[in-house]
């Protein structure tokens, strides 16, 4: 009798214990594939995927000579991108040797973006039972509101910029653009005609593994400025329509619109600046 009546004591507080929901650095799990988590974040990458290769199956069969109004719109975006990536380069023919590797990062960058701002997603999801506190987890949320993602694309990004400067520049022009052989190969030669060689090839030397350590930086500057951006807008969302559910969050989502947009290009202009800068050769 008693246990029955603690056992129902117990099911009144747990109805009657308020939802938490507060907009966490790390993505919630949930479910999991063996001992794989699957986040919510996740799940909205996939999403993302999903839509990418879906539309890109959809449109290939039907881009026509004549373009209609949707083939029309995807050009004109395309040739404006093509014509700021130009500014970059300083090539068309280097453009569109990088631009699809660049352009598919803005594609992807941008849905997550503006998906982490639906309706529904960071509202829709399932209530756990954590330390006696009933806590919502949303099925969904914006991939790049999640470090890790952010993360993983600016290691990508940084890592193919290396793999493109050795293809184009050769490996031991791309070595020498870190750790300068070439350098202090060029001391013994030339100290008699040039003594201020001592002085000039060590600072070269110097510089080349400052470069080392600027590489690291990319990926932390990359990933955090993402991150940073979209999950403080995410934040921004949630108080506004904790303050006032209908109207007021209107004009923060548009917002949230454009600073989405900004940081896919951003973020995009960046990695083909690294490219641009790492396919170059030191004596330019």
């Amino acid at each position: 009798m008693i246990q029955a009546e603690q056992s129902t004591n117990h099911i009144e507080a747990v109805l009657n214990t308020e939802i938490q929901h507060e907009h966490t650095l790390y993505a919630e799990p949930i479910f999991t594939i063996g001992k794989f988590p699957v986040t919510n974040s996740l799940l909205n990458t996939w999403l993302v995927i999903f839509i990418v290769a879906a539309f890109c199956l959809f449109f290939r069969s039907r881009i026509k000579i004549i373009p209609g109004r949707v083939q029309n719109i995807i050009e004109a975006v395309i040739e404006s991108l093509l014509d700021i990536f130009d500014s970059i380069t300083g090539s068309r023919a280097k453009t569109l040797k990088y631009f699809p590797f660049v352009f598919s990062f803005f594609v992807f960058i941008l849905l997550n973006n503006w998906l982490g701002i639906l309706p529904g997603v960071g509202s829709i999801g399932k209530i756990i039972m954590e330390n006696g506190n009933k806590i919502f987890v949303p099925f969904f949320r914006g991939g790049t509101a999640d470090l890790n993602t952010t993360l993983a694309l600016a290691i990508i990004a940084v890592v193919f910029s290396h793999i493109f400067s050795i293809t184009t520049l050769g490996v031991w022009k791309y070595i020498n653009k870190f750790i300068n052989f070439k350098a202090l190969i060029e001391i013994p030669k030339k100290i008699i005609k040039e003594p201020a060689i001592l002085i000039i090839n060590p600072i070269k030397v110097f510089v080349g593994l400052i470069e080392i350590v600027g590489e690291f930086a990319k990926v932390i500057s990359l990933s955090f400025r993402l991150f940073g951006n979209i999950f403080a807008g995410e934040v921004l969302l949630a108080s506004m329509a904790t303050l006032v559910a209908f109207g007021l969050p209107i004009p923060f989502m548009l917002l949230e619109i454009l600073v989405g947009l900004i940081q896919a290009l951003i973020f995009s202009i960046l990695i083909l600046v690294y490219i641009t800068l790492n396919t170059t050769e030191e004596e330019h």
